[in-house]
């Protein structure tokens, strides 16, 4: 298994590392990506879980990929609110947001979907992994300035050295991160895509919750290179 150790980002991942419970296999039809899930985001965190168990994301498809941007996998907007409407009588099924500071939109962050609702709500079966480009200075000052937020000097160094998307920061729920697979999540973001962003050949995951003693092994090595 390959961990992220040389990034700019790792230091941030390992510090994050401590007392995180769950860890997730992506099992993908490019090769397996690692994910930490973060327990600062329970509700996120158990929601995911749920869905692993329950089988919902099997054989899910990456729909939306956009190079440089994001790997969206699950359902999409449309499937979800279409199936909604024919039960009006129901209350949506959403996750309240969870936008906790010093979880943002670096590369490598696992993201959940929403649509436009002012609660900023996530859906329950849909996900995005982050891509995201390195950003300037000149362009995180401009970002600080339109979002009325000022990033960490630990966000900023992340964002200009390993890149990732702060536009979106304090607007969808980070619930956890890629560990170990980077690469494998580069290339899906590689793909060649449709008008749609739909890649030309599906792309399918399903995630896997790793054990409690694969996740001790994982949670080790992190730990070993912040001492």
């Amino acid at each position: 298994m390959k961990f992220l150790f040389t990034t700019a980002g790792f230091a941030l991942m390992a510090l994050m590392s401590y007392g995180q419970s769950k860890f997730v296999r992506l099992e993908t039809s490019k090769g397996d990506i690692t994910l930490m899930l973060y327990d600062q985001t329970p509700k996120h965190r158990d929601a995911f879980v749920k869905t692993i168990r329950q089988g919902l994301y099997d054989q899910a498809a990456f729909n939306r990929v956009i190079k440089g941007f994001v790997s969206q996998g699950g359902e999409l907007d449309e499937t979800i609110l279409d199936r909604e409407k024919l039960h009006p009588e129901k209350p949506l099924a959403r996750i309240p947001a969870e936008i906790v500071p010093g979880l943002f939109h670096k590369k490598g962050a696992l993201g959940a979907g929403r649509n436009d609702n002012p609660e900023h709500s996530s859906y329950l079966t849909q996900i995005y992994l982050v891509a995201g480009k390195p950003q300037t200075d000149e362009e995180l000052n401009a970002m600080e300035k339109k979002k009325g937020h000022q990033f960490s000097a630990a966000e900023r160094t992340a964002y200009k050295k390993i890149g990732g998307i702060p536009r979106l920061d304090l607007d969808y729920t980070i619930f956890g991160e890629i560990v170990a697979g980077m690469e494998v999540a580069d290339a899906i973001n590689s793909v060649p895509t449709n008008q749609h962003d739909l890649p030309l050949i599906p792309i399918t995951f399903s995630p896997k919750l790793l054990s409690k003693k694969e996740a001790a092994v994982i949670r080790k090595v992190l730990d070993s290179h912040v001492n």
